[in-house]
């Protein structure tokens, strides 16, 4: 019989030793002994998690566990499972703080922030296994996240009128539909960006870019149909937008719609490229050219005979579902417009804000998350019989992620307050600050993902164990760069909507 404790606890390691990845000699050698230190040198706590029900015999007299309290599985008193506030400094908002004030937040965020992380560990317990088999979550998963409102959440305000209508629907944290307002939607998109593995961000992401157009373009009719089948996770939606030959350049757009001989239809041409969800979402949002001889309308376009799918391979997991999406004389009813005809492409554009917000809001979420990650790290880790936190270059590369990260937080909480004051028609003034904000954060996520794979070293490159996280994000930030409008472009819109605004007497 063979055991070793780790964090107070006792486990039989006896049949374990000829499964152990590492092979026998690293247990033999801690035969008896506590392994606490040794574990956490080279495994996330989640590999206690897995075992730990088969494993684990009792604890040592006395022992307190001091490591890990909040996620463990509740076994013999241990206490639960979601890590609702991590004591890591940065590891949370400066609003989650213990001791620290907000003027946008209050206990009905703090609700629904513990609701949001409740509700997607219990419907996503498996999220990277999933990443690894290249899934999106099933169907039962993602229904159960539409019941238990995560996908109302990510949409926002403007769908919380309509809750009322779908009363199967719930909030997170107990909230109710009124109470809502941007920053409870902030807090989802963070949690989404920063507790899941990207391409499983990503699978929800053609719903939330999707159906914001379904909520300000659609019809009542085709409203009225279509909320609580998305709302509910019953159907899928993405938005079609970015072509082969134009990608960020919007007015590119080659497909095009005509109407039929009757006036009943419009018939789409063309093909769309790196469509998020494409390859599992039920209607696309479709901007093409036509049918007045000037300018594009925006179409509801339901999968169908002439509308094929093929996936794009890409750097991260086809969880995300990206794909190549054609229309060969697909027939589209009239009453499935969205806006009015010729007035697609203003419709887009506004639509861009809300979309461009949810990334960056996501990349912070991924931002911070790397910020724990190291900061835990750097004080776990030994190297040459020290902390690496000992260093004083890892401590120079810490203090440039955690001002990066806590400077584009509070702008972005900045702008979401301005979002919460404005109508949407409104927010078209937003456009080019949110434009410069994504590009500020996902230049800063880029940052830190290379000062994280230097501090991970090795494992910073392994896509397994302690620096999964950090390899997830070298592999993922430049997604988020490029998705919404490329860095370039948003860089570009933002200053010349600012000089479009400058004053003609400003002189120095």
């Amino acid at each position: 019989n063979m055991g070793i404790v780790i964090d107070g606890g006792v486990y039989d390691v006896t049949k374990f030793l000829r499964l152990h990845p590492g092979g026998r000699g690293v247990i033999l050698a801690l035969a008896g002994k506590d392994a606490t230190e040794a574990f956490y040198g080279l495994h996330r706590e989640e590999v206690l998690e897995k075992y730990h029900a088969r494993l684990y015999r009792g604890s040592i007299e006395g022992a307190k566990p001091k490591y890990g309290l909040k996620s463990l599985p509740p076994v013999e008193g241990r206490e639960p499972t979601v890590e609702y506030e991590s004591e890591v400094p940065f590891a949370e908002p400066p609003w989650v703080r213990r001791g620290w004030r907000s003027p946008y937040h209050n206990e009905s965020h703090a609700l629904f922030r513990a609701g949001c992380r409740e509700v997607m560990q219990k419907h996503l317990p498996d999220a990277w296994q999933l990443e690894v088999e290249g899934q999106p979550p099933s169907p039962e998963a993602y229904q159960a996240l539409g019941r238990d409102g995560i996908l109302a959440s990510m949409i926002g305000v403007s769908c919380m009128s309509y809750l009322k209508h779908i009363p199967e629907i719930r909030l997170p944290g107990g909230l109710k539909p009124e109470q809502f307002d941007v920053f409870h939607e902030l807090i989802m998109h963070e949690e989404n960006g920063g507790r899941n593995p990207n391409s499983i961000h990503d699978a929800f992401g053609g719903f939330i870019i999707g159906c914001p157009t379904v909520v300000h373009y659609a019809n009542p009719a085709l409203r009225t149909k279509l909320l609580p089948e998305l709302l509910k996770g019953e159907e899928r939606i993405c938005l079609a937008i970015s072509e082969p030959g134009s990608g960020s350049d919007v007015g590119g757009t080659q497909t095009t719609c005509t109407k039929s001989a009757d006036g009943k239809h419009y018939l789409v041409n063309g093909s769309k490229k790196w469509i998020t969800n494409g390859m599992y979402s039920k209607y696309f949002s479709t901007l093409a050219r036509g049918p007045c001889s000037k300018g594009m309308s925006f179409l509801l376009v339901e999968r169908q005979e002439g509308l094929q799918t093929k996936p794009i391979k890409s750097s991260y997991s086809s969880s995300a579902g990206t794909a190549l999406v054609t229309y060969e004389d697909v027939r589209v009813p009239v009453e499935n417009l969205l806006s009015v005809e010729g007035a697609g492409f203003k419709a887009v554009m506004a639509n861009f804000n809300h979309e461009r917000w949810c990334i960056l809001v996501a990349t912070l979420g991924m931002s911070r998350n790397a910020v724990k990650e190291c900061l835990t790290w750097s004080v776990q880790r030994k190297a040459f019989g020290q902390p690496l936190s000992s260093q004083p270059v890892i401590r120079a590369k810490l203090a440039r992620i955690i001002a990066a990260t806590e400077a584009c937080y509070a702008w972005a909480e900045s702008i979401t307050y301005q979002m919460g004051c404005m109508s949407y028609a409104e927010q078209e003034k937003l456009g080019g600050p949110i434009a410069l904000l994504k590009y500020h954060v996902t230049r800063t996520g880029s940052m830190v993902s290379d000062e994280a794979t230097q501090i991970f070293g090795g494992r910073g490159i392994t896509q397994t164990g302690m620096g999964k996280w950090i390899e997830g994000l070298n592999r993922y930030h430049k997604f988020n760069a490029i998705l919404g409008g490329t860095e370039e472009v948003l860089a570009d819109l933002g200053v010349r909507q600012a000089l479009r605004d400058m004053p003609k007497h400003a002189r120095l």
